[in-house]
């Protein structure tokens, strides 16, 4: 094997209509990181692979997902396309013996994320999945300052995370609107708060929920056409944390005032709160502490939790260049903190929960 991990990005695609998360988080993040070399991409079709490469520097374009699997020159494939087209490309990277770094969600749903995380598992296959706020150095610091004794034994945490809602898109982001293709505002804007809550607080046992979709129609702009939405665009929910901390959430997609995330973590000693005016997976965070009586205090981040080299770009990148170092420290065997495909699975078996409990109109357990 070569001396730099040899990544191969699926989705990282450039075109005249602008580019996503691969081309614009995970090629900035490659390029500053000197255990990475960006050995190939693949997209759709021959000539938008071909700009693609020659955008990046890449030498090597795919527009067949077995093709590039089957290169010797790639040693980790990068997966960051739209979720419906994930599990056809993780498990060709599976069949060929490769190991995957998946965007979040993982699947359309907790079957197809179960498939994945088995057959790799079956070889024995590096995963990882893109969850990045457990990579954030304020979210790597809060969870060290609670297993430490900061706020003293956890008694209750609150999460309330609200993100701009997009009532009017173009005909190639309108799939969102459709529960079923797993990416909405309980999946991701959710999905990520809640990942980086369990991360400095420890998983679930129970959860009762409510999920509502109160914006029912979508404006394509590009066919000037109103659709059906069911993706539910508020979701509230009450569990009960492993500690037997009470804990409760809101996410909401909204037109006007949207405000971020915000983790307020209460124990026996003490408080803490972890702030961002985005998404607590991109930041950049805010901690604040309280200690017993005391006035409230901002803790700045140490500088080990920084594991990025300077001139790394800010925004979703800053985060995924962190995952990529905790990749490079899991693949030369030391401890680290980028979740894998079972830690996947663990979070669609949360969100699974969380829209069983809201259909059934009950509390369901989490085992």
């Amino acid at each position: 094997m070569a001396d730099r991990i040899r990544v191969g990005i699926v989705g990282a695609t450039v075109t005249p209509g602008g580019s996503g998360w691969g081309a614009n988080a995970h090629v900035p993040a490659l390029q500053h990181l000197p255990d990475f070399e960006l050995r190939a991409v693949c997209t759709a079709h021959e000539e938008t692979a071909r700009a693609s490469a020659a955008a990046f520097g890449v030498d090597l374009a795919f527009h067949d997902i077995d093709a590039m699997v089957a290169h010797p020159e790639v040693d980790l494939v990068s997966v960051s396309v739209r979720v419906p087209w994930h599990r056809d490309l993780v498990m060709a990277a599976i069949r060929g013996g490769k190991a995957v770094f998946c965007e979040w969600p993982l699947g359309a749903n907790l079957a197809e994320a179960e498939e994945m995380a088995s057959a790799a598992a079956a070889q024995s296959l590096r995963t990882f999945v893109g969850l990045q706020g457990r990579s954030d150095p304020a979210i790597r610091y809060a969870r060290d300052l609670v297993r430490e004794g900061y706020v003293g034994e956890v008694l209750g945490a609150n999460l309330s995370i609200t993100s701009q809602a997009q009532y009017e898109r173009g005909s190639g982001r309108v799939w969102q609107r459709l529960r079923s293709n797993g990416a909405n505002t309980l999946t991701i804007s959710g999905g990520h708060g809640i990942d980086a809550m369990c991360a400095v607080l420890g998983e679930f046992t129970e959860v009762t929920a409510r999920t509502a979709t109160r914006v029912s129609e979508w404006l394509d702009t590009d066919a000037n056409q109103r659709l059906a939405v069911d993706s539910p665009d508020v979701i509230g929910f009450a569990g009960v944390l492993e500690g037997g901390a009470e804990v409760s959430v809101q996410v909401a997609a909204v037109p006007f005032g949207a405000n971020g995330s915000r983790l307020e973590v209460y124990g026996r000693e003490g408080a803490l709160v972890i702030a961002s005016a985005g998404a607590l997976s991109t930041g950049p965070n805010r901690v604040v502490g309280i200690k017993g009586r005391e006035a409230a205090v901002e803790l700045p981040v140490p500088d080990r939790y920084d594991l990025v080299p300077e001139g790394m770009p800010g925004g979703g990148a800053r985060n995924v260049g962190q995952a990529y170092v905790g990749i490079a420290e899991a693949w030369s065997a030391r401890a680290s903190d980028v979740p894998d495909f079972a830690a996947a699975v663990t979070r669609h078996r949360l969100i699974d929960a969380i829209e069983r409990s809201a259909a059934e109109g009950r509390t369901i357990s989490i085992r």
